[in-house]
């Protein structure tokens, strides 16, 4: 426990927030510093087949100790922390939760407060790492990083516990879309993986949203507004009414479970051009491009009303895992063994999201998503109950027992 603890306290010391504006990989260079300090971790604790790539892609490896043939699996965490909040200069503090709010900083006074989060009731009686109330705190992911390198360790001092060839690769970027996109899969060598990026202890998550992003810009024309009668047409105006002709329910806060939605996440105009940026997803890939074909048919629609101003530019980003997890099943049995061996109720559930672990999947490597502990990510509140990381290094020393076996 203590060095699962002390490994995690240093991580979050690290600024890696990730920046989805510099395209650069590491988009931020934060995120290479970190890497070659945990390098220097992997060299110390005697893994082999280090690698770090000029990406920032860290891969390692610890052999098996049976001569029985074991498949090769792995374990993956990312290092970057979200755009959403500043990741610098955090400072972590443990505290004991037994109900009561949790005072983060007096000046100016920020509480963490059950009555806000009520999820923290689950937890009474246990040791919190929280933030200071001006930074987030990172459990996502260096939780996950902290949980894979303790599970190594305490394989490795305990041989008599049998398993085979483990990999272990931390990644920059999944906060921006782009932890898997120069994950080099054929060298990382397994038969499937983990990423270890879940939450709440017991999730295991083997679906996802599919996922598109959609940029409709709006072009007008700029006339004196003393005589523009007839003649301006005010793109910002435009793009209001387009907003507004999306369903208004279909949107993150009106949505739960496998509802998909359109989430405008950014607006950026002036009379002459306004563009619109939103998130599309669903689970379900029929509604899935059924969503994309509505944001097009919109478009259309405007362009009826006023010719030529609307435009769309859709991309995808990932798809729902699910379809390259249901063949290889057995992953999900065995991760579910092991969490109950570890004392977990397994909570499998689909994501409102994504993970490194889709896009891995569609790159022909298996990965469904287990928890690392970490809860109210991306922000201020954001808090890890410390049984919870153990609980979550336990299930991976447990994975490594069953596929021994």
């Amino acid at each position: 426990m203590t060095k699962l603890v002390d490994r995690f306290l240093k991580y979050v010391k690290f600024d890696t927030q990730s920046d989805e504006l510099t395209n650069l990989t590491p988009s931020t260079p934060g995120q290479m510093v970190f890497a070659k300090e945990l390098e220097k971790e992997l060299h110390a604790m005697g893994l082999s087949d280090i690698s770090l790539d000029d990406n920032g892609y860290l891969f390692a490896t610890l052999p098996a100790n049976t001569d029985k043939a074991v498949p090769t699996i792995g374990f993956i965490a990312h290092m970057d922390t979200a755009p959403d909040m500043s990741g610098h200069d955090v400072k972590p503090r443990i505290v004991k939760y037994e109900g009561a709010p949790i005072v983060l900083s007096e000046e100016p006074r920020i509480v963490l407060d059950p009555a806000q989060f009520p999820e923290m009731n689950d937890y009474v009686g246990q040791e919190f790492i929280v933030t200071s109330g001006d930074t987030l705190l990172g459990a996502d992911d260096k939780a996950g990083i902290a949980e894979i390198l303790s599970a190594v360790e305490w394989l490795q001092e305990h041989p008599e516990v049998k398993h085979g060839k483990i990999r272990v690769g931390f990644n920059p970027d999944e906060e921006i879309g782009l932890g898997a996109h120069h994950f080099d899969v054929e060298k990382f060598g397994c038969d499937w993986a983990y990423t270890m990026d879940g939450g709440a202890v017991g999730e295991l998550e083997y679906e996802n949203f599919n996922a598109a992003s959609a940029k409709i810009t709006f072009k007008g024309l700029n006339v004196h507004p003393g005589a523009a009668k007839h003649k301006m047409l005010n793109s910002m105006r435009v793009a209001l009414q387009f907003a507004t002709m999306l369903p208004r329910w279909e949107t993150p806060e009106h949505t739960e479970g496998y509802e998909g939605f359109y989430h405008l996440i950014s607006m950026q105009g002036s009379v002459e051009q306004t563009t619109l940026s939103y998130i599309i997803r669903d689970h379900d890939r029929a509604r899935f491009e059924s969503r994309k074909r509505e944001i097009e048919h919109l478009c259309r629609k405007i362009n009826c009303e006023f010719p030529d101003c609307a435009s769309c530019e859709i991309k995808d980003q990932y798809y729902n895992m699910r379809e390259k997890i249901e063949p290889v099943m057995n992953i999900i049995e065995i991760a579910k063994q092991a969490m109950e061996n570890a004392g977990v109720t397994p909570k499998v559930q689909p994501i409102r999201g994504g993970t490194d672990g889709a896009q891995l999947s569609f790159k022909n490597l298996p990965c469904p998503n287990i928890f690392a502990g970490g809860m109210n990510m991306h922000g201020r509140f954001e808090y890890v109950p410390i049984p919870s990381m153990e609980k979550a290094m336990n299930t991976i020393i447990e994975i490594c027992k069953i596929v021994a076996e």
